[in-house]
């Protein structure tokens, strides 16, 4: 066997690999042998066909497969051996006659795709907007007004408001205002803080049970599939209605908001966690900050990405990823479809390359340790929204190691902590200019980029 490499530019290069048969040939012969034990052809027993027919019937094949598994190992090991670096996989010529029944020695050729080479000055990077949402009072006392509402205890008031849930029965009208024959009927369910149109909302407050008013049902919901799942139709008919319904109140429903006390500390944040209003205001201001920190994390992170995406000079083997993408797609693709994607192909790939490049100059690493304990955390997170604070240790654990199983949701937990690296890596290397914004200037701002 022999193996050389012809590089053709900074970006591309051919290997060729020669065979002769002392490479492949006791290769072939071990396993038409070892094929001939199984063999089964009429006027034989099972594994007696001379072995003469089986070489004739399966030789061709065989010595193909043969062939094929030697070239594999051979390229990936001479790729291993020589440290070249390469991007997608080799793409064998094609334009290579083989000659199968006659050919004793072969020459296969394969063009690579090689990895680029440049650098990543993070040091180098200007100042960036580090922006915070300020947590006012105003978002604190909304914060604690849905706490209060969600440790709440349902009532049934006699009369509704624009906060009660509405449990009713709706009939569809004639174009008279009379109950439509065979017309759509059903009882449903209206939250009335949820609705948009304010004219209707102010329709529906101040009724009593078995009151009954006309309402135009678009306007009870936000959109037609809302509407069908309401009234128990197919979407299409729920956007071709133009006629009222008949609503009857049959229940009204509304949450009585907890009082603000131990009780309530205690089933929010745990017995004895909390035990001062004071003490709650600082804990919801916290947790306000937290949950904006992941919007306020990603938006940093896509900003930084994106300018070493666009200020790192790397150059592409482009043609030949181009032919690479339209050989592994699972569905037949034009190189048409190709050129129209690739741009965004292309810049993924580069931010790909600056990540793996970070990862080993900055000696990045997970471990599992690290996995199992993330794991956890979104577990305990999890549960806490719904009113579960204290999981056992022992629980978290249990739960985290069968999530741990699944390979795909492994390879996102991996994803994230090495993101979350990336993006501390980041915050101490880049200079960052820490500006408080209001909740509205920065999903603005986030819409913007």
């Amino acid at each position: 066997m022999n193996i050389t490499k012809e590089q053709i530019d900074n970006l591309n290069a051919v290997v060729r690999i020669k065979l002769s048969p002392e490479d492949y040939a006791s290769k072939v012969e071990k396993t038409l042998r070892d094929h001939s034990k199984k063999v089964s052809m009429p006027g034989f027993r099972p594994g007696k066909v001379p072995f003469g027919m089986v070489k004739k019937m399966y030789g061709k094949t065989v010595m193909a497969e043969e062939i094929n598994k030697i070239l594999s190992e051979s390229l990936y090991s001479y790729l291993q051996e020589n440290k070249i670096e390469i991007l997608g996989n080799p793409l064998p010529r094609t334009d290579e006659h083989i000659d199968w029944d006659n050919q004793k020695e072969f020459e296969f050729s394969y063009d690579l795709g090689l990895l680029p080479e440049f650098s990543v000055n993070l040091d180098k990077m200007k100042k960036f907007d580090f922006q915070t949402v300020k947590v006012d009072e105003d978002l604190i006392n909304k914060q604690i007004e849905d706490i209060r509402k969600r440790y709440g205890k349902m009532g049934s008031p006699e009369i509704s408001n624009q906060n009660d849930v509405l449990f009713a029965e709706l009939v569809e009208l004639d174009e008279n205002g009379n109950v439509k024959e065979n017309g759509i009927a059903k009882s449903s369910t209206i939250v009335l803080d949820r609705m948009k149109d304010e004219q209707t909302k102010t329709k529906l407050t101040g009724l009593k049970l078995e009151d009954t008013i006309s309402v135009d049902p678009k306007k009870l919901s936000e959109n037609s599939t809302d509407l069908a799942a309401m009234l128990g139709v197919d979407k299409t008919i729920a956007e071709q209605l133009n006629t009222n319904f008949q609503l009857t109140v049959k229940n009204i429903s509304r949450i009585e908001p907890s009082e603000i006390n131990q009780e309530m500390f205690d089933k929010v944040y745990g017995q004895g966690t909390v035990t001062t209003e004071e003490e709650f205001r600082t804990k919801v201001a916290q947790d306000i900050s937290a949950m904006f920190q992941g919007d306020v994390d990603n938006k940093l992170f896509n900003e930084i990405s994106s300018a070493l995406i666009d200020n790192t000079a790397i150059s592409l083997p482009d043609e030949f990823l181009k032919r690479w993408m339209q050989t592994v797609s699972e569905k037949p693709v034009t190189i048409e479809q190709i050129e129209a994607e690739y741009d965004k192909y292309a810049k993924g790939l580069k931010w790909q390359l600056i990540e793996n490049k970070l990862i080993k100059e900055y000696k990045i690493e997970v471990s599992h340790e690290e996995v199992l304990a993330f794991t956890k955390e979104i577990i305990k997170d999890q549960f806490a929204r719904y009113g579960r604070m204290n999981m056992s240790d022992e629980e978290l654990s249990e739960t985290a190691k069968r999530i741990m199983e699944n390979k795909e949701e492994i390879k996102r937990i991996y994803e994230r902590i090495y993101d979350k690296k990336m993006l501390d890596l980041f915050k101490e290397t880049i200079p960052l200019n820490e500006k408080p914004v209001s909740i509205d200037e920065f999903y603005e701002s986030a819409n913007k980029a």
